[in-house]
């Protein structure tokens, strides 16, 4: 069985030596940066073809796609390569409003403190907008 040819516009991507390239995922409406995840060939293909965010997930080694077990998928409005071709933006909604698994709009919820004069310290500065455990049924970190 013969493979078939890679498609120009994906040439163009510098992948690392997994094969993965780093993906981050923004509102389309709002500009906020809701999540970094990998991609591989097959998820950017799978995403530009679907129109939905997929992603490979490094801890399973398979393809993920967004929502497949909370429902929240990423409909994926526009695709842009950075500068040097290793870094890919989706501009997307999010449907349900919860692109983290722990339940909340971003997975970029805590902020480095270095205003209370103590040791700087990463605080929580988004809320749980929805229990984990109610979407995934199991407990998560």
């Amino acid at each position: 069985m013969t493979q078939a040819p890679t498609p120009d516009w994906l040439s163009a991507l510098r992948f690392d030596a997994q094969g993965l390239i780093p993906a981050i995922a923004q509102d389309a409406g709002t500009g906020t940066v809701l999540m970094m995840a990998w991609m591989n060939a097959e998820a950017i293909q799978e995403t530009a073809r679907t129109g939905r965010a997929v992603y490979f997930s490094r801890s399973r080694q398979r393809l993920w796609r967004k929502g497949e077990e909370s429902g929240h998928i990423q409909q994926v409005h526009d695709i842009r390569l950075d500068c040097d071709g290793d870094v890919l933006l989706l501009k997307v909604t999010q449907v349900g409003g919860i692109a983290c698994h722990t339940g909340r709009e971003r997975c970029f919820f805590r902020g480095l403190d270095t205003q209370s004069g103590a040791e700087p310290a990463w605080v929580v500065q988004d809320p749980v907008l929805k229990d984990p455990d109610t979407i995934y049924h199991t407990p998560h970190a």
